[in-house]
């Protein structure tokens, strides 16, 4: 039975995708859709109900057999609530870097990259953080080059569009505006994901997030938006599921999570996202879950301090391991398939993200094995 569902599941994910051809005509507007009129959508109707989706861009469904034998951007893919995607993340070389070197070191991720299969890339905008909380940082700030050079870098040398990282505090309208329209005309990315203050009270000239969404979402040749979602912080007194709710308002399409290595907090967020949608008669917005390997302390001490929640169990677990690495993909697989486990993936797009910030060549192979493993316990589920 259970195969059959999954069979069934499979053959209606393959008729239809996205097509954003009425982007450049209206950046907000109604589109009916029936309850028997396509999937996954009629999972949000009652019997034969209409209901009306605030869309922007405004998405038409077209018939297609075989969706993934199709070449489609990476906005394509985000914003296709049939398809799974796969990411892989990574952060731009130290300003300070060579170009020669930061050529190099693109050259060699391109060649790990090569047979993995990806949707496409993130570049990370790595910031200081250090308002963000009272314990020093494991690791010394050093700043980045631009990211959107090196994810155009990337897209020559391995043929992927990126979800491009901005932190958009430091700008004022102006500045922000400028920015936008230099990486239209110059870099060519057609992804970004936004990024708010690290703090609850930012700075009063900071340029606020849902600001800088309505921002970029006017413009023409609008990228398509995405921001991030925090799992540890959705609780009675802050929630996360009426926070993305909020942005997708502005105009974001798509969340990516901070890493996960404790399943629970993103079960309870996205139970409770699924039935706020449910319960609004909104279509839930793309979650992609972000998970990194893990096999030493200080790393360990980096990602704690990111807000990460890691039970002491599950540290101790891991670097008490004499395999640390495979333990931690081990983990990492085994917390993607209790999420899946609850049956959200049938009310909610996903997909998973391997994050690869480590310049040590351990954890760098370790991160190219957690995409194989992923996706093969995603595949459990039907979903690549």
């Amino acid at each position: 039975m259970q195969r059959e569902d999954r069979e069934d599941r499979e053959e209606r994910r393959g008729r239809y995708i996205i097509c954003p051809i009425f982007a450049h005509f209206a950046h907000f507007a109604h589109f009916a859709v029936t309850q028997k009129s396509l999937y996954p959508l009629n999972r949000y109707t009652s019997e034969n109900r209409v209901l009306l989706f605030l869309c922007a861009p405004v998405p038409v469904f077209s018939y297609c057999p075989n969706i993934n034998s199709m070449p489609t951007s990476l906005s394509l893919r985000l914003t296709n609530p049939a398809q799974f995607v796969t990411l892989y993340g990574t952060t731009p070389p130290r300003i300070d870097t060579p170009a020669e070197r930061v050529s190099l070191a693109a050259e060699h991720l391109a060649a790990r990259l090569a047979d993995l299969n990806l949707d496409g890339l993130v570049v990370y905008d790595v910031q200081d953080e250090h308002e963000r909380t009272s314990e020093p940082r494991p690791f010394p700030f050093i700043p980045t080059s631009d990211p959107r050079a090196y994810a155009k870098l990337l897209r020559e040398l391995t043929g992927l569009q990126a979800v491009t990282y901005k932190c958009v505090v430091n700008f004022s309208e102006a500045e922000w505006l400028a920015w936008l329209h230099e990486t239209s005309t110059t870099y060519e990315l057609p992804c970004l994901a936004l990024v708010g203050a690290a703090t609850p009270n930012p700075p009063p000239d900071a340029l606020p997030v849902d600001r800088a969404f309505d921002l970029a979402a006017a413009q023409a040749n609008a990228p398509t938006l995405g921001g991030v979602v925090i799992a540890e912080r959705h609780a009675p007194g802050c929630d996360e599921s009426q926070r993305l709710l909020n942005k997708a308002a502005h105009g974001c399409r798509y969340f990516i999570s901070q890493v996960v290595y404790e399943a629970e907090p993103t079960q309870r967020l996205l139970h409770d996202y699924s039935a706020t949608c449910k319960r609004m008669e909104v279509m839930p917005q793309r979650i992609v879950l972000t998970f990194s390997p893990c096999g030493r302390q200080k790393t360990m001490d980096f990602i704690k301090w990111l807000g990460v929640a890691i039970s002491p169990a599950t540290e101790r677990t891991i670097l008490g391991d004499p395999a640390p690495f495979s333990r931690s993909i081990q983990i990492c697989c085994n917390n993607l398939r209790r999420i899946l486990e609850q049956g959200v993936a049938e009310h909610l797009s996903l997909g998973i993200n391997i994050e690869s910030v480590s310049i040590h060549r351990d954890e760098i192979d370790a991160s190219v094995e957690l995409v194989h493993a992923l996706r093969a316990t995603a595949a459990e589920y039907g979903l690549v």
